[in-house]
């Protein structure tokens, strides 16, 4: 069984595509003449506005070594770094000959800035956590200075819920501060109320 068989239509296409196809002998030099008569396109104006503004808006090809791409891509590089780091600077970290203030890469600019004490004489290391630094242990070190320790953060208005931890595993609460209800851990963090533009 053939396909003409399954389909009668499959034999009619295939008659249509084999009988040969009738030209006028004219049509050839009647589309020629056509062609002919088009009119020649005119210039355009960057040839005629002359040699050395065509030189400059004509598309060119060029080619570069492997060297001077690996050079270019590389320049381009340090350029997105030193971008980088100019605009982290501007959100409140310390930048040389500056004092050393906390930093917390979540907030935008602010020219608000916040003390936190906390007194712990025979702790080794305290550091400051909260929502304002999506609490990461390592973020916001505090310095020590007579068994108190000390960090400036910048902030955001509004109410923030923080905590010490102290020696890397006892997190403590700021006895100095209103505490927070249970966060569902079964522990309170202390509160923290900044108003825009203050600084405690």
């Amino acid at each position: 069984m053939t396909d003409s068989d399954l389909n009668p239509y499959v034999e009619w296409i295939a008659r249509e595509a084999r009988r040969p196809v009738v030209i006028d002998a004219g049509a050839r030099d009647r589309i020629m003449a056509a062609v002919r008569a088009e009119r020649i396109p005119r210039r355009s104006f960057v040839r005629r506005a002359g040699n050395t503004f065509h030189r400059f808006v004509e598309p060119r090809a060029f080619t570069v070594s492997p060297a001077w791409s690996t050079l270019l891509a590389a320049s381009l590089v340090g350029i997105g770094v030193l971008s980088g780091a100019v605009m982290t600077n501007r959100d409140g970290r310390p930048t040389a000959g500056q004092p050393r203030v906390a930093a917390v890469s979540k907030l935008p600019v602010s020219d608000t800035f916040v003390k936190f004490s906390f007194v712990a004489p025979a702790a080794k290391k305290v550091y400051l956590v909260g929502d304002f630094n999506d609490w990461d242990v390592s973020q916001t070190p505090m310095a020590q200075s007579g068994g108190v320790w000390t960090v400036v953060v910048p902030m955001h208005a509004g109410r923030h819920q923080y905590s010490y931890v102290v020696d890397g595993k006892s997190w403590s609460n700021d006895p100095t501060a209103p505490q927070a209800p249970d966060d569902g851990f079964g522990h309170t963090n202390s509160v923290k109320i900044v108003s825009r533009g203050s600084s405690s």
